[in-house]
């Protein structure tokens, strides 16, 4: 009977103590799983298919202004898919705006490639002229 009490009390005490400290250890958790193929980002991810639904989604700004292309009335199927969720992902993960979230986009990109943060190649037989 005391073993049940203490299994119980024991469960209360870490429920309440990982429910007051999740604020540190949900993040990691949510990290963990991001990098698995059926992760927190995979499921229930409707990406927009024109210019008016990168705009409500948030995929618009001053310096990346995509209303131009819904007043000429293009008829594209909007952003590349794959820039968008990736992107998104980033703005949901890091809480960054449309722009920083590019810029991270696009750093990334870059240093894939092989590209500095500056636009040049980190090849180490690059030579330039300038």
């Amino acid at each position: 009977m005391y073993l049940l009490y203490a299994l119980i009390a024991t469960t209360l005490l870490s429920g309440t103590a990982l429910f007051l400290t999740r604020s540190y250890w949900l993040p990691s958790v949510q990290n963990l799983f991001s990098y698995l193929p059926f992760g927190t980002d995979y499921f229930y991810t409707n990406l927009p298919n024109s210019f008016e639904g990168d705009i409500e989604s948030g995929l618009s700004s001053a310096n990346f202004d995509l209303a131009g292309n819904v007043a000429d009335g293009d008829g594209r199927a909007g952003l590349d898919d794959k820039a968008k969720r990736e992107i998104l992902r980033i703005m949901k993960r890091r809480r960054l705006n449309f722009d920083e979230a590019r810029r991270v986009y696009m750093e990334q990109r870059f240093a894939a490639a092989g590209i500095g943060a500056d636009g040049r190649p980190r090849d180490p037989k690059f030579v330039s002229f300038s």
